[in-house]
């Protein structure tokens, strides 16, 4: 029959044969198109799987460089913070080291503590401006003895002359030194006169300084700078003798404030640490509008303009 297929198969026992029908061959047909159909898409199936695990492996190897990359940052970012961390500490000691020593400054110049490590730019700002205005006022007002540490053998003030016997205002102060001793300029200044005589203060020497003051040297021996000549603070001037009407070789030392006669001791005795003594033992002069002055100029110099300079310089009155 046309519709039927047999299928026969021989063996040693015999042969044995199937008549498949027609609705069995579809059948067959169908499920063998279903097996194709099954085993081709297992294979699809199986080399994208294959493609997917090769790019989750490239991935992994991606993600593994990136891995150790960030690791080695990782590293190189913690010894950068051991470094930064050393060297803040090594900062917050020297600026500890600074303040403490800062501290000891401030007590020398009498400027009160401003307070903390915050501050202490403040604080370096006030001892840079009180720190120079003792220079300027020291090397440029007549501070210190001309002479060293010789004896005063006069002070200041009325006395019975030696020679003449008459009482009469002492202007000056007497130091009792050999004839031959040095004369140094106490302050900046110009040779103002230079005088020989025999006569009175004998051979006479007067410099002028800054801000209105003047000092002068009598009874010399000789001059060791000219007219008009500008001295610096410390520079020979003069040698000491025993000229003019005087009973012995000494040095009469005057300072004058404007042509005023003032007492020279305190300014002997005037110090970077007794300089604020002179400002009550000599009470002739306005000092509070000199220091002002000075303080203007030297946070001109410092370059300290701003507000917190101009606070600075009016705390410290």
């Amino acid at each position: 029959m046309k519709d039927q297929l047999t299928i026969s198969i021989s063996t040693i026992n015999g042969s044995k044969h199937w008549q498949l029908s027609k609705s069995m061959r579809r059948s067959l047909k169908s499920l063998l198109g279903i097996s194709v159909a099954v085993v081709f898409g297992g294979a699809l199936l199986i080399q994208h799987l294959y493609q997917v695990v090769d790019y989750a492996q490239l991935k992994q190897k991606e993600l593994a460089s990136e891995s150790q990359t960030l690791g080695d940052e990782l590293a190189n970012l913690q010894d950068l913070k051991q470094t930064l961390e050393n060297d803040l500490s090594d900062r917050e000691e020297r600026i500890a080291l600074v303040s403490e020593r800062l501290s000891d400054l401030e007590k020398v110049l009498g400027v009160s503590d401003h307070g903390g490590d915050g501050e202490l730019e403040l604080r370096l700002d006030a001892a840079a401006i009180h720190s120079n205005i003792r220079m300027v006022m020291l090397t440029q007002i007549p501070s210190g003895s001309p002479v060293g540490k010789h004896r005063m053998s006069s002070q200041f003030g009325k006395r019975t002359h030696p020679v003449t016997k008459k009482v009469k205002m002492h202007r000056g102060l007497d130091f009792a030194v050999n004839t031959g001793t040095p004369i140094y300029a106490p302050a900046d200044g110009v040779v103002e006169v230079t005088r020989r005589s025999n006569k009175g203060s004998g051979n006479f020497l007067r410099l002028q300084h800054s801000f209105g003051f003047s000092s002068s040297y009598s009874h010399l021996k000789g001059f060791k700078v000219k007219n008009g000549q500008f001295v610096r603070k410390g520079d020979l001037i003069a040698i000491s003798g025993n000229t003019g009407l005087s009973s012995g070789p000494h040095l009469h030392y005057e300072v004058r404030f404007v042509g005023r006669a003032l007492n020279p001791r305190p300014f002997v005795e005037w110090g970077v640490h007794e300089f604020e003594d002179i400002f009550k033992k000599e009470r002739g002069i306005r000092w509070e509008s000199l220091v002002k002055t000075v303080e203007q100029r030297v946070a001109q110099q410092l370059q300290l303009s701003s507000p917190k300079a101009v606070l600075l310089a009016e705390n410290s009155n």
